[in-house]
């Protein structure tokens, strides 16, 4: 069982939106706005934030910075603009899914159930785990290369993340799909490559002798340490 935030001001969706969580195992905290989500937070501890992006007094990304700050929170946001610009600046802010209104209740609860299976990274006390050249703050979400800090975007990030949990081991590119972007629409076997070449362009700026990122093709990418 997830205890989920909830903050949305349209009763009528946020009563469905409960009631769908809930049936499918959830506990749910309801807040109007941002001054009750606060309240909220300061209560009880969350396993995922679900906030609408123009609530009354605060917008959602204001508020998932400042929810942010106090915790590591998955985030999916709710929005009834479908804009790109609006959906890159929620991914940029670090948002785990993006939903845009009027939505599928199903899918709502499928997406919930990718993101709480990602879940926030573990590791005691923010201290790093060396895995050969790498050394990866799950906590703080940062990854050092040759003792050199890796600027990485959320999504080379997640990545790289994922390819270190399991090193050696081909994932697929499905597989990283599921992991690293959940159920984003606009996404598919072309972003992986796309942020695997990124990735790999700044690992090899670090140490362009080495390339530790290798490509199995027709199936995936896995992480060689050696």
């Amino acid at each position: 069982m997830s205890a989920i935030l909830l903050v949305e001001d349209e009763i009528a969706i946020a009563e469905t939106v409960v009631y769908a969580l809930q049936a499918d195992g959830h506990t749910v905290r309801h807040c109007l706005d941002g001054q009750q989500a606060r309240a909220a937070v300061a209560e009880a501890a969350f396993d995922l934030a679900i906030l609408d992006v123009g609530l009354p007094d605060i917008s959602g990304f204001a508020l998932c910075g400042e929810l942010r700050r106090k915790a590591p929170l998955p985030v999916i946001f709710l929005t009834a603009q479908a804009a790109e610009s609006e959906r890159v600046l929620g991914f940029d802010l670090g948002a785990d899914d993006y939903i845009a209104k009027p939505f599928s209740l199903r899918e709502l609860v499928a997406r919930v159930r990718v993101v709480l299976r990602r879940g926030v990274p573990d590791t005691a006390k923010g201290e790093a785990t060396r895995s050969g050249a790498f050394e990866h703050d799950a906590e703080g979400r940062r990854i050092r290369y040759h003792g050199h800090a890796l600027d990485l975007t959320r999504y080379e990030y997640g990545l790289l993340a994922a390819l270190l949990a399991r090193p050696g081991a081909v994932l697929s590119r499905m597989q990283l799909m599921d992991r690293v972007w959940g159920n984003a629409l606009d996404s598919g076997d072309r972003t992986v490559d796309t942020h695997v070449k990124t990735l790999r362009g700044k690992l090899r700026a670090i140490a362009p002798e080495v390339d530790p990122l290798r490509t199995h093709r027709g199936i995936g990418y896995s992480l060689d340490l050696d």
